[in-house]
């Protein structure tokens, strides 16, 4: 049975950090890309990042580009996302999801292009 799960948020202050943490069982994760999400209430669910299944490629939202960075340890099954300067339109909860193989650089941010979805965690940006 495949699990993706997710870890490592809260609450924190504006320009304040976190790293999120997606822990993965039941695949073999080397063979996946992982994708971020993030969804606010009243929102649609929205791309934040992505690493390729071999860590050579990665994609940003231009939202977060320059303030996050995505990582990946296959040997431990997980995947990062380093979260600085965070802002209040950060807040959201954050789901990881997997792609069997490459991701498309045209469509990495589409939910419908994930197969597996974590249950998420949650963010909260505020003073």
């Amino acid at each position: 049975q495949v699990q993706l799960v997710e870890s490592g948020g809260g609450l924190v202050q504006p320009g304040g950090s976190l790293r999120l943490s997606c822990a993965a069982s039941g695949l073999y994760l080397n063979y996946y890309t992982i994708g971020w999400f993030r969804q606010a209430p009243g929102k649609e669910r929205e791309g934040v990042s992505c690493i390729s299944n071999s860590g050579g490629s990665t994609y940003y939202a231009d939202s977060v580009k320059g303030r996050f960075t995505i990582s990946r340890d296959n040997s431990k099954n997980t995947v990062y996302l380093r979260k600085n300067n965070l802002k209040p339109d950060d807040t959201a909860v954050y789901y990881c999801a997997a792609l069997l193989g490459s991701p498309n650089r045209y469509t990495w941010y589409r939910t419908t292009s994930y197969e597996y979805w974590g249950q998420g965690t949650q963010v909260t940006v505020s003073s």
